[in-house]
C-alpha cells in the first residue's frame, strides 16, 4: 500500500496519487520516497524541511511512503526510476545493511544511487534495565561478561539502526548477548523496562519518555562527545570502550546518472534550508545535527559508512535470520 503525502511550493497542501498531484497543478511534482512506513523517523525527518526545499526550488515535492522488506521495496523504487531528479531517495546509514545481510535486492546500494544531501546526523543512547547492578557502562560490561548468552538486547528490528548500534557495541566489548528483534524501537523499550530484555539502544531524542517510571537507565550516548540533550550522560567512548562510536547519517540519495548539474541544484537548496533558524530547531527537537555539505563531501561519507556497516556486519557476524 502506498500512502502519499503533497505539499505544493506555494504551501498548499494536499494528499493524493501522484497522478492526481500532477493534475492538479498542471505539471511533474518531485517525489521524495520514504522507503518504510508512515510515522517514523525518516519521514518526520523529511517533513522538517521538504517544504522549504519545495519553495526553494519553486517546485512541488510529495513525500512518499514506500514500505516493506526492511526498506528494499522504496528503495528499489528509486533506483528504477528515470534519473531526472524528480525522485529521491530519503536514505540512512541502514542504506547498505541489506545488501550486507546477505539479502539480494533488486538494486546495488552504491551503484545505483547519486548522493545528493547531506541534512544532518543523529547519536543513539544505550539503555539498560534499572533491575541491573550496574550504574555505567564500564560496570554494564563486566556484568555482561560475567553472563554470555544469558543476556538479552532489543532492537527495532534486524538491520535497523538501533540493531546495528547495539550490535557493534557488543563485538567492541567483546560480549554475548541474545538479540530480540521488535517491531519498533519503541516495543523494544518497554520490554527491557518490563524485564524480558536488559539493554537497548534508542535515538538519543525523546529518551525522557523512556525513563519517567525509572524502570531504565540511561548509561551513555553512542557520539564520539556527550549530547548536548543529554549534557550528564557519558559518550561510551569516553566511559569504558574508547574505540566505540556509532552515528547515523540521513541524506537523499537520486538515481544514478542523475545529471551533475540537476543534483549539484537540489543540494545547494537543501544547503540554504538547513542554514534557517526554525528548520534547524525542528531538527534538533528530533536529536539531529544538521550536516550541510557539498555533493563530494556527502559521498564521501557515504562510501566510508559503507565500509563501517561492513565491517559492523562481519565482526558482529550479523545474518537476516
Amino acid at each position: 500500500m502506498k500512502k502519499w503525502f503533497a505539499i505544493l511550493a506555494t504551501g498548499i497542501a494536499a494528499a493524493a496519487p501522484i497522478h492526481a498531484v500532477q493534475a492538479q497543478i498542471g505539471g511533474p511534482v518531485t517525489r521524495i520516497v520514504v522507503p518504510f512506513a508512515p510515522g517514523g523517523a525518516r519521514e518526520l525527518l523529511a517533513r522538517t524541511f521538504y517544504q522549504e526545499v519545495a519553495q526553494e526550488l519553486g517546485q512541488t515535492f510529495i513525500i512518499e511512503s514506500r514500505p516493506g522488506a526492511g526498506g528494499a521495496i522504496g528503495t528499489s523504487n528509486v533506483g528504477r526510476a528515470e534519473p531526472d531528479g524528480k525522485t529521491l531517495l530519503m536514505a540512512a546509514s541502514s542504506h547498505f545493511v541489506t545488501a550486507e545481510l546477505g539479502a539480494k535486492p533488486h538494486y546495488d546500494p552504491i551503484k545505483d544511487f547519486a548522493p545528493v544531501a547531506n541534512i544532518g546526523t543523529q547519536s543513539y543512547v544505550l539503555m539498560i534495565s534499572s533491575a541491573l547492578p550496574a550504574k555505567n557502562v564500564a560496570e554494564f560490561i563486566d556484568y555482561a561478561k560475567k553472563r554470555p548468552g544469558e543476556l538479552n538486547y532489543g532492537s527495532a528490528g534486524i538491520g535497523s539502526s538501533t540493531h546495528l548500534a547495539m550490535a557493534y557495541f557488543l563485538s567492541s566489548a567483546k560480549l554475548d548477548m541474545m538479540h530480540i528483534p521488535y517491531k519498533s524501537t519503541q516495543e523494544a523499550a518497554n520490554d527491557v523496562a518490563g524485564g524480558r530484555a536488559q539493554a537497548v539502544i534508542v535515538p538519543n531524542a525523546g529518551v525522557g519518555a523512556y525513563v519517567q517510571d525509572n524502570r531504565l537507565r540511561i548509561i551513555g550516548v553512542t557520539s564520539r562527545q556527550p549530547s548536548a540533550l543529554l549534557p550528564n550522560v557519558p559518550a561510551i567512548a569516553q566511559a569504558g570502550l574508547p574505540s566505540y562510536v556509532f552515528e547515523s547519517w540521513f541524506g537523499l540519495l537520486a538515481p544514478a546518472s542523475t545529471p551533475a548539474a540537476t543534483v549539484q541544484k537540489i543540494n545547494a537548496a537543501v544547503n540554504k534550508v538547513l542554514a534557517q533558524p526554525a528548520v534547524r530547531e525542528r531538527l534538533d527537537t528530533q536529536g539531529v545535527i544538521p550536516a550541510p555539505s557539498s555533493v563530494a563531501e556527502f559521498n564521501k561519507v557515504f562510501l566510508e559508512d559503507q565500509k563501517l556497516m561492513a565491517r559492523i556486519v562481519k565482526e558482529a557476524k550479523l545474518t537476516r535470520d
